[in-house]
């Protein structure tokens, strides 16, 4: 009882316009603005904030479109290797300079430009390796920064790999913090530490510090990506929560299509950062309008009264953009005060290692859907640097063409989703496998004699084909993974497989060295990953369980066989 008369002659003071409209509650003679608000039917968050939000209105779809934007500098900064350091052809934009190895008559070039065989006389002759060159071209890139044109891939794959690793180490450490700051904080914080990260990699002339920073602003880019997903999957409810998750994405397909239209016409690699720099601003300047997550302001400030008051802060901008203000009662306070109390005496959180204590096949579900993902992030991103192996004349057609595939495969993922209820699984899985095979065939078609054009269409083709199914499978995976476990485990199964996933992801860069050998080979390795994740995929099995039937158990697993065969 003392706890609950604290929050009787609460008001909030931290401005003026928040005690303007709860001033208008509390003395409103409106019977419907004073009565208690009734149950809602949502299952998952059965509480006065989802009474006030709704499922999704005006005020969720402004906070949606801003926290989506994020993912459009992520897509650039992931891709824009492909424009900062595109292959070069040798005696056409470079030529090794002999001046260092002695006259010219006493040297030898290699086709390449890469070796240099120079003549000592009676002792013999060496073969060095070029050092320095002479460049022609008109555009000034990283590896011409670097002198690194003869090894081009291995410094892409080496560059693209710090990315990767950011992006592994600014998951788990955005996951860590949200646990003392809320995740509009973590939002800023990544998007204010990527500002400074792109305007200092436009700068640096050092590969190291290149290295360092592209790390540095991948963590940057993952921050503001955890902490937005956190936010929007608060502030949604019911089948607006869920294609919101599995909608994600586009913006990321959004950006691999506006990356081209950055790059061109750019006459270095610095003025492309400073481009997507330029471009960073527009979401500082929608930071103002960007919401915070009102359940962790309720559940994590120290502080009741300050978290209280945040809550209804958040609430009543909510309300009054959807024109729900009639729903926010004088006893608002006081329910949040008590609903904060529920959820600080909620059970923890299930540990790892409880994840596959359950039956087999409970424990054979985790594991396909580890691989699931690990497979479809490494293809995801090696089909993305796969492009550059289809020439770089065309490589703006080819980046547009797989951020549509991207698009496509994101939109086909929320269409199986509505349509296909429990069977989605199947079905994405089923589209993967169809289009690894059909991707694999190219290592045939390599061998085949035809003209460049028919080539290059067939193998742009067979990487967009595979990338919409990844896309596809994936953005289900990430938005229906609560469905294999219970509530209480959903957090730490997200974690686990997120995490495992971008840890193999790292592997991904390196996978595109196979294009020295053949373009084929390398785009066959990643098919039969396709292939690999669909098996995987298909074995997943949404699960229906009674109230207080653990998971795992023998007799939900009969039934769900049953249903499935």
């Amino acid at each position: 009882m003392k706890d609950e008369n604290k929050f009787q002659g609460w008001r909030p003071n931290s401005t003026l316009d928040l005690d303007l409209h709860l001033t208008h509650i509390f003395t409103c003679s409106d019977t419907k603005a004073n009565d208690v608000p009734p149950k809602t039917t949502d299952h998952h968050q059965d509480d006065v904030i989802t009474h006030i939000l709704g499922d999704f209105g005006p005020w969720q779809l402004r906070s949606l479109l801003i926290l989506f934007l994020c993912k459009i500098p992520a897509a650039w900064f992931m891709a824009c290797i492909l424009f900062t350091a595109p292959d070069l052809y040798p005696e056409e934009e470079y030529t090794c300079d002999t001046s260092a190895f002695g006259p010219a008559s006493n040297s030898t070039v290699s086709l390449d430009h890469c070796y240099v065989m120079v003549s000592y006389g009676d002792s013999g002759y060496a073969m060095l390796q070029c050092r320095k060159f002479l460049y022609t071209t008109g555009f000034h890139s990283l590896t011409m920064e670097f002198d690194l044109v003869c090894l081009c891939d291995f410094f892409v794959a080496w560059s693209q790999y710090w990315h990767l690793f950011g992006l592994l180490i600014g998951g788990v450490a955005a996951t860590k913090l949200m646990r003392v700051l809320s995740p509009r904080q973590i939002y800023g914080t990544g998007i204010w530490c990527l500002l400074v990260c792109s305007l200092l990699m436009g700068m640096v002339k050092d590969f190291s510090l290149h290295c360092g920073l592209r790390c540095l602003a991948a963590v940057s880019c993952c921050f503001m990506i955890t902490s937005g997903h956190s936010i929007f999957s608060d502030i949604t409810a019911g089948k607006y929560r869920l294609g919101a998750h599995l909608l994600y994405d586009c913006f990321w397909a959004l950006g691999l299509i506006l990356l081209p239209g950055l790059a061109h016409g750019a006459p270095s690699w610095q003025h492309i950062y400073v481009g997507v720099t330029l471009s960073l601003l527009v979401i500082v300047f929608l930071l103002p309008w960007t919401p915070d997550s009102p359940r962790w302001q309720l559940q994590h400030n120290k502080d009741t009264q300050l978290g209280v008051e945040r809550t209804v802060g958040i609430l009543l901008e909510a309300a009054r953009t959807n024109g729900s203000i009639h729903k926010v009662t004088k006893e608002l306070p006081r329910q949040l005060g008590q609903l904060r109390e529920k959820m600080q005496e909620q059970m923890p959180a299930g540990h790892w290692v409880q994840l596959w204590l359950g039956q087999r096949w409970s424990s054979f579900q985790l594991v396909a859907v580890h691989m699931a993902l690990a497979t479809f992030m490494v293809v995801n991103t090696g089909l993305l640097l796969q492009v550059r192996s289809f020439g770089r004349q065309h490589l703006v057609s080819n980046t547009l063409a797989m951020g549509l595939a991207e698009m496509l495969g994101c939109l086909l993922a929320l269409h199986l989703t509505f349509s296909q209820s429990e069977r989605k699984w199947q079905w994405a899985g089923g589209f993967a496998i169809a289009v690894g095979c059909i991707g694999s065939i190219c290592w045939l078609l390599a061998e085949e004699d035809m003209p460049e054009v028919y080539g290059l269409t067939l193998g742009l083709l067979m990487a967009s084909l595979p990338q919409a199914a990844v896309a596809c499978a994936q953005s289900m995976i990430l938005a229906c993974l609560g469905e294999l476990v219970p509530p209480e485990q959903r957090g730490c199964l997200s974690f686990s497989v997120v995490t495992w996933a971008r840890v193999w992801q790292l592997s991904a860069s390196f996978l595109t060295l196979l294009r020295q050998v053949s373009p084929a080979l390398s785009l066959s390795a990643f098919c039969l990953l396709v292939i690999l994740g669909g098996l995987c995929t298909c074995c997943l099995v949404t699960l229906h369980r009674k109230e207080g039937e653990p998971r795992g158990s023998a007799v939900h697993n009969k039934q769900q066989l049953i249903a499935y065969t």
